[in-house]
């Protein structure tokens, strides 16, 4: 059975996910840094910061007094992101696994956007964002609601599960490990954070084609959309996802649907 696999990434999927993620990821991580309320001199940690559009965003909020450091442990996606670095905008390869170089109570903000639903095991990685996280400091995150899939990942699993196909399944670390609402009531009660705010917000988009659509999340899931196939498996896959993709068209494209969940939560001080 595959595992998710960080090696999948390429300069080319990179690129793409520089460009698409403008009208996707970085606008839903708008949205959390306003739920955060950032201000001017909070010093802030974007845990899986892709190609640092959103944390650059930041930087300019908290100003010269404030601090933003960008993770990632994907080093093409840090190479793009290292381009937009500044006096108070530093990014690193590093993951939400491996947080021990950085002091405890030394950020006032921690984000992930896109990114929980990417970590296996979810308990040590919030453990470590409290520590790291002054007193009164928030924890934010976008991910996608566990209860629900999306139009995309329906279709997906749908075609994964036959023949031959199915004889390639995937680990539990081998895709996208979503939470529930209850699942992440549990998760922060578990590791001493207290609950401000938990919403479910729609996640719907209209792809160009189904073509399109595949290659965003290709882009999105660093090569592991499909990656745990042989690859001419994977060609014969991808084909019959953009067969069934074509039943959502509408006249503006592919309609795909879906949701994601948004949840602030607070440090006691």
């Amino acid at each position: 059975m595959s595992k998710l696999s960080l090696a999948l990434d390429t300069p080319e999927l990179a690129r793409h996910y520089e460009a698409v993620s403008v009208d996707r990821q970085f606008e839903a991580g708008k949205v959390l840094i306003e739920r955060l309320a950032v201000r001017r001199g909070e010093r802030v940690f974007d845990v899986g910061c892709g190609t640092g559009l959103l944390a650059e965003y930041v930087a300019r909020i908290v100003g010269p007094p404030g601090h933003v450091l960008g993770i990632d442990p994907l080093p093409l996606r840090i190479e793009i992101a290292k381009r937009r670095e500044a006096s108070n905008l530093k990014f690193l390869v590093g993951d939400a696994y491996a947080l021990n170089g950085h002091s405890e109570s030394s950020f006032d903000v921690v984000y992930l956007n896109a990114v929980f639903h990417w970590l296996p095991e979810k308990l040590g990685p919030l453990r470590q964002f409290r520590r790291v996280l002054a007193p009164g400091g928030r924890l934010g995150l976008t991910t996608g609601l566990g209860d629900k899939l999306g139009t995309l990942q329906e279709v997906r699993k749908r075609v994964l599960a036959r023949e031959p196909y199915s004889r390639y399944p995937e680990s539990l670390a081998g895709g996208p490990q979503r939470v529930t609402l209850a699942d992440l009531r549990g998760l922060f009660e578990q590791t001493g954070f207290a609950l401000a705010s938990l919403e479910v917000l729609p996640n719907d988009v209209v792809q160009p084609s189904a073509h399109a659509a595949i290659e965003f999340s290709q882009a999105s899931s660093f090569g592991n959309f499909l990656g745990h196939l042989p690859s001419d498996l994977r060609r014969a896959a991808r084909a019959e996802i953009e067969s069934e993709l074509e039943g959502f068209r509408i006249p503006e494209g592919i309609r795909l649907q879906g949701a994601r969940i948004l949840a602030v939560a607070e440090k006691a001080a």
